[in-house]
């Protein structure tokens, strides 16, 4: 038995580590790219004043924190069929936070 768990111990640790999760740091430049294609023209839209940035600086703003940041990103992107994948909305989470939030993680 100790002979197996020898032998084949180097093959099962690779396995566990290429199994594991890999998180990526996020990505700014594809977050601000997404943000100027999919989301800068609706919140110019709904500011009223043509400039979609408006919306994350006003001073009533709904967003208070980072958590709700991301759920703010996420229902955009359900509601309004972006179609972004998860590491897409955490882009767009990282640039709209480090752009205007500046919440500590």
């Amino acid at each position: 038995m100790k002979m197996i768990l020898r032998r084949y111990m180097p093959v099962i640790t690779l396995s566990v580590l290429m199994s594991a999760p890999v998180i990526a740091a996020p990505d700014l430049a594809n977050g601000k790219s997404i943000d100027q294609q999919k989301c800068y023209a609706c919140h110019a839209k709904k500011s009223g004043f043509g400039n979609g940035d408006m919306i994350y600086t006003r001073s009533d703003s709904k967003v208070k924190s980072l958590a709700n940041l991301k759920r703010m990103v996420g229902l955009c992107n359900s509601e309004l069929r972006l179609d972004l994948f998860p590491e897409d909305e955490a882009d767009v989470v990282a640039y709209l936070n480090q752009q205007f939030y500046k919440f500590k993680p």
